[in-house]
């Protein structure tokens, strides 16, 4: 089931993210986060963006969110996103379904664009984001230091829906999840 994360899945996404601070360079964070910091930065980003969950017998398998892109209110049509999917999940078609769901609801708050941010060479993040339909975007040449070198950083960029002139506002997901429109959607997704 995809569903909106909750303050006490902190654990369950914490124990996700670890192994990728701890032992890769998929993300840049080089200090493990505790449980507490995971449940503020849930509860922080489901103000305006969301945070969704792939849920099996009670485990929290999966997780992907979007946030904000840039600070400049020039940028609030266009989000960043994130997945990351538990190491013995992955090869089940989750990501896809997951990131699907993610964009579909982005798109239902007004959001025109999404940034996948990838660590290069990150074969399986770019296989899975141009699968998903977004297109090469930009490399940032030696952007970050971590394990003891200097990564590239691949930008992926895809419209979810063409910009309107003036724009339309956004909605905040605090506001969509509220709604028993949302919720009921959720439970209709193909194969969640």
């Amino acid at each position: 089931m995809i569903r909106i994360a909750r303050a006490e899945d902190a654990a369950a996404i914490h124990a996700i993210y670890a192994p990728a601070v701890t032992h890769s360079a998929i993300t840049f964070e080089t200090e493990l986060p505790g449980v507490e910091a995971m449940r503020q930065r849930i509860l922080a980003r489901l103000q305006q963006y969301p945070w969704l969950v792939w849920e099996e017998h009670g485990q929290v398998l999966a997780y992907a969110y979007a946030t904000r892109f840039r600070e400049r209110a020039a940028y609030d049509w266009i989000a960043e996103t994130s997945i990351y999917v538990h190491t013995d999940a992955r090869r089940r078609g989750i990501a896809r379904r997951l990131y699907d769901t993610l964009l579909q609801v982005m798109t239902l708050q007004g959001i025109n664009q999404a940034m996948g941010v990838i660590t290069l060479p990150g074969e399986v993040s770019v296989a899975l984001h141009e699968a998903m339909g977004f297109t090469a975007a930009g490399v940032w040449r030696k952007a970050g230091h971590k394990a003891g070198q200097w990564w590239d950083v691949g930008v992926w960029q895809k419209q979810l829906q063409a910009p309107t002139n003036p724009p339309t506002p956004l909605q905040a997901f605090s506001s969509l999840a509220a709604s028993p429109e949302l919720l009921q959607w959720l439970k209709r997704v193909p194969g969640a």
